[in-house]
């Protein structure tokens, strides 16, 4: 990114590399949490689940959305970063979040532990605000943007405590 005499942010060129890289890495986080994903099977359905947990289908409809904010908010904020270093610190930040993402369906699903996933779901929400920091220091707009993630994922951190304390 170049910086106008009146400090002004001027997006960086090529922003297809910087979005397709984005929407890769997001896409790639999706199918590797949902391969370990099996919400039909004996384990999952005899679990205790409270009754404010949405209906299955209702994860699919708001994951997809969720994605789509992720890839374009990454997108939008690393093309803003003012320099190597605060894109750098973005990045890194941008792939532990979306591999405690995955990870949370590894442990919650295939590793059948309520309690691994809650676990998993906390670091994940101490990532988001990490996240939200460094990307609100580069480009509130794309912080912005991250907030309904960061708002289901303290979702599912709550329905994940209340299945623990249910099947304990």
């Amino acid at each position: 990114m170049r910086l106008t005499a009146a400090h002004t942010a001027v997006p960086s060129p090529r922003p297809w590399r910087r979005y397709g890289a984005a929407a890769t890495a997001v896409a790639a986080t999706a199918l590797a949490g949902a391969a370990a994903v099996d919400a039909d099977s004996a384990w999952y359905r005899s679990l205790r689940k409270p009754d404010w947990q949405p209906p299955p289908r209702a994860f699919g409809a708001v994951w997809t959305p969720l994605y789509g904010t992720i890839a374009y908010a990454a997108g939008h904020a690393l093309g803003r970063a003012p320099d190597a270093r605060q894109r750098a610190a973005l990045t890194g930040s941008l792939a532990v979040n979306l591999l405690l993402n995955a990870g949370w369906n590894w442990l919650f699903f295939a590793r059948r532990s309520p309690r691994a996933g809650l676990a998993g779901t906390l670091l994940l929400d101490v990532s988001n605000v990490d996240l939200l920091r460094r990307t609100a220091r580069t480009d509130r707009t794309a912080a912005r943007a991250l907030l309904p993630y960061a708002a289901w994922c303290g979702f599912a951190t709550a329905l994940n405590a209340s299945i623990v304390r249910r099947n304990s």
